[in-house]
Order: C-alpha cells, then structure tokens, then sequence
C-alpha cells in the first residue's frame, strides 16, 4: 500500500480509459501493470431518427464521471489526490462516424457501430478496393453520406471515431493507433499506413471528385503502439477533471479501439493467437500467418496495435437479449417473493443449461436487438422458436439463448478456420459472457473447435489494456517489441485456465447452427412483417 500511495504520489501510474457500449470505465495502473484503482459510468445508446448514437453530452457528462469516480477511487485507497500520472491511454468502440467542419463543429450526430445503414456504400466499395468493407466502418458511412448527397459532406474538414475525438479534444492531436485507423479505412500490413492505392481509388470515384477535400486530408493521422501522440492540453485537463487538480502536459499514446486493447489485454497480438470479447457484441480476432485467399463479407482485415494483419469476425448482438431473458426471471423470482441475487440467477441458469441438450433439441433463439451483417440482416427481431416435439425444458431454453449469443460469431470463424484453414494455437476469452466458470469458456470452445484460455485478469478488460498501450509508450526498452513488452513483462507467470472443446459440444454446436441457417429466413420475414 505504501509503495502504491508513493508512486501514485510521485506521477509514475498509468490511465487506461475505454468507451464501451454501455459502460466508460478508467483503470489506474503501477509501473507493472498491477491495477491500482479504477472508476466507472454506465451509459446507453438511443436510437434517434432510425440512427443509434451517443450525444456529445453524454460522452462528455460520461468521461468526468468516470474521471471523478476513479479520482475519488485513489483518495479513498491511498489518502492521495490525483493530480500527474505518467501517461493516458484513451480507447473507444471501433467504427462509426463523427465528422467536423473547419471551425471543430459535429456536423451530424455521432453514428455508432451499432447501425446497419450503410449497405449500399459498403458493397460497392468492396467491389471496387476488392476488400471487403463491413458496414459499421467509417469510409462505409461517409461513402453512404455522399451516396445519399447528404448536405454536411462539402464542408467535412476532418472525421474519426469516438476514441480519435476524445483524444483531438483532450491533446488537440489528430491522430489514431494503426489497430482503430484500421476500422476507418484499410491499412497497408507493409507501410502500416492507410492503403495508398485504395485512396487513390476513393478520391477518383465520380461521386467524390466533386467534393473539395481529398480522403488522406480528413482522416487522422496513423500512429503505432509506443509512439508518442501528444499531451494534455489546459483546456483537455478542465474537459477529463472538473476539480481542477489534474495538471497538463500528460503524455498521450496513440487512441486505440476495442479490437486492439482486447488483444492487448489477453496477449494476443502474435501470429496463430486470437481472442474472443463477448458482451454487448462480440467478436473474435485472429492474428494471420498469410494473407486470406479470397474475400469474404463475413470477415473484416484489420490490425493489431503495431500493424499486423488481423482476420476479424465482428457481430452486434451478443449478451444484451440473454440479460433480457435473466431479468424476466428475476422478475419472476421477485413476484414470489424470493429476493434471489440476479448474479445467483445468472450462475444458476448458466450452469444449468450446460445439462441440457447439445443441439438445444430444436430450440432456436435470436438475440438480434439490431442488424446482422454477417447473417445479411439490416434490422433484428429477437425471437425464440422451437420443432413441435422439441423437449422445452429450462435447461433447453437457455443453452439455445448462449448458443444465440455466438451464433453469428460461429458462422463467420466457421469461414476462417473450415474455408480459409486458418490455424490459431489458442483463443483468450474476456467480457461478460465468461464470469460464469465452466459455461461461455466451453460454449465457445465448442463454437471454435479451439482451446480458449482464461486469464485471471481476464475481467479487467479494455480499459487495462488500454493502460498497458499507455504504458508501454512510458516504459519499453529500446527496441523492445510489444509482443516482448506483453510476454515477458505484463504476463510474465500469468495462469489461465484452458477448456478443450468437447467433441459432442462441437457437433451439437453445428447441429444447431444448422438449423439457425435455415432459420435466418424466418427472422427476415419478422422484420419485414413488424416494421420498426
């Protein structure tokens, strides 16, 4: 305690601090990367005017609540007031659309990840780079914007994603981590900079030419792990720490997405290792040893946080509708008079559903609350269905609903690793889905047919791998690769538990994938019966 009271005292801890769907949270860490503190603000996406965004209040409100509570956080532990650390790391959910005009103005409200609207863009730019371009990318949505002649295009001066506003805002720096930069526009794996022959193709599109700016000019700056990417400004420390105790002139490294800080946060950043976040989405990363052999729309290229080619199978929907599911029960529970704790619910179910059928036994459930590219769904209707001899038990019913909850992950690494023949050695499982032992660990084993391995800082998540980014910009030795740093520093005699998958788990699995194929039809056919 002592030795944490004087580092912190003397300036030498590190901030890691990430935007998540539904949660801001800040992690204070020591020299080693030994959490010390942390602090926390729940928020919510809206859906307004058909489009899911975050107002700029609430991103702002969110930060210095976060902020706050962390400050608050460190008092109470060590009797100190933060007011120095060695560096700050700022990272955000990947994607989405924020652009600004010359005067620093948002000229649209913030499009999230979360939104499907960009079908259109994203195709016709696949067929032109010959690289596929999900939908949620930020190139996908300026390119919607100028297809649909929105009016705030001409006077773009500059767009990013949330991480990359944060950042401008708090050092006045433009710039991104090459792993967030990758979600905006494709990266060359050998320049580590923006794909020069893709923009080249962008700038000369007929709808573009028009417009009198030029993609390289507006899109920030590509910066790798342990580069410098300024400091905080006056004006950034009045914005991150109402009270005013925080000094300026921080370092900053570069902002990073949730991609890249969940690498960094399960030492997977080398070829053959992968990970897995589940909670409000999920999505799995696997770091390539040779370029993919063919394009596919359910598999997103970007990097790791120092460039190297990652193969990513991103999907929107993951734990929000089970929660949904968890609180009818609990409500249920409450009208009897019960009081269970909702975590002895979710434990208790989890485990249950385990002893259930491996095929679900013609139990299907959808948890699509939005759209599913990867399915080819622009909107969801979470639905649950089953054979008239179906068996629906409890047991059943909820192993169907953590099925659901990677299903679509299933789908598109089943592409990666039973079409491309990808190898992956491990998968690192963190985020929500995994708390409970023994259930989501083997489900997505299952669901992989791989080794996936818990850690035991698993549960500290992207704002502490956003610390370690932060730190390894203070602390690497020369020429030290972040591969080494994360090895042999961070994870040095770090245990994980690993689950091998269960043959009969694995084609239970695929039993009831395939019958959630055939099914993407019926949830089709809901969305366009049940207009939103």
């Amino acid at each position: 305690m002592s030795n944490a009271k004087e580092l912190i005292a003397s300036g030498k801890a590190v901030i890691g601090i990430e935007f998540g769907s539904t949660r801001i949270k800040a992690v204070l860490v020591d020299e080693a990367c030994k959490p010390l503190a942390s602090g926390a603000h729940d928020w919510e996406n809206r859906l307004v005017d058909g489009v899911w965004t975050y107002s700029l209040e609430q991103i702002w409100s969110g930060l210095q609540d976060c902020y706050s509570k962390l400050a608050a956080d460190v008092k109470a532990q060590y009797d100190v007031t933060l007011t120095e650390v060695a560096a700050i790391g700022i990272s955000g959910m990947m994607h989405g659309y924020l652009p600004f005009d010359q005067s620093g103005e948002l000229l649209v409200p913030f499009r999230t990840w979360r939104n499907t609207i960009t079908g259109e863009a994203a195709a016709e730019l696949t067929k032109v780079f010959g690289f596929n371009i999900p939908q949620r990318w930020s190139i996908a949505h300026l390119y919607q914007a100028i297809l649909n002649e929105e009016e705030h295009v001409k006077d773009i001066d500059y767009f990013t994603t949330l991480a990359g506003y944060i950042h401008w805002k708090l050092t006045g720096e433009k710039v991104l981590g090459v792993g967030e930069a990758s979600g905006m526009f494709p990266i060359d794996s050998k320049t580590r900079e923006y794909n020069a022959r893709m923009i080249a193709q962008f700038n000369s599109l007929d709808r573009v030419a028009k417009y009198g700016w030029e993609l390289q000019d507006i899109l920030p700056k590509v910066l790798l792990a342990g580069d410098a990417a300024g400091t905080l400004t006056e004006e950034g420390a009045k914005l991150l720490d109402v009270s005013g105790n925080l000094k300026a002139g921080i370092p900053f490294c570069p902002p990073e997405g949730d991609a890249g800080t969940g690498m960094s946060a399960t030492n997977s950043v080398a070829v053959r290792t992968g990970n897995v976040s589940a909670g409000t989405s999920v999505f799995a990363m696997v770091v390539l040893e040779e370029e993919l052999k063919a394009v596919h729309e359910e598999l997103d290229l970007v990097t790791t946080p120092v460039g190297d080619t990652v193969a990513m199978v991103h999907c929107n929907n993951c734990t929000s509708d089970l929660n949904k599911w968890i609180g009818l029960f609990k409500e249920f529970s409450d009208l009897f008079g019960c009081n269970i704790d909702i975590n002895d619910i979710y434990g208790t179910l989890y485990k249950n559903a385990m002893t259930g059928a491996k095929d679900c036994d013609g139990i299907v459930a959808f948890n699509t609350l939005s759209g599913e590219p990867v399915i080819g769904t622009n909107e969801g209707r979470p639905m649950v269905f089953h054979k008239p001899d179906a068996k629906v038990n409890l047991a059943n019913f909820m192993r169907a609903h953590l099925y659901a909850s990677l299903a679509t992950l299933k789908v598109g690494c089943d592409i990666l690793f039973k079409e491309e023949h990808v190898k992956v050695d491990t998968i690192y499982g963190h985020g929500g889905l995994f708390k409970t032992e023994g259930v989501g660990q083997n489900i997505l084993a299952a669901a992989m047919n791989a080794p996936v391995a818990l850690m035991s800082t698993a549960g500290e998540g992207g704002p502490w791998g956003m610390a370690i980014l932060a730190s390894y910009m203070v602390h690497k030795a020369q020429g030290e690769e972040f591969a080494d740093f994360l090895t042999n520093r961070v994870f040095a005699g770090e245990q994980s538990k690993v689950a091998q998958p269960d043959p009969e788990d694995v084609k239970g699995f695929d039993a009831y994938i395939a019958n959630y194929v055939k099914a993407v039809k019926v949830q089709q056919a809901a969305i366009e019966a049940l207009p939103l």
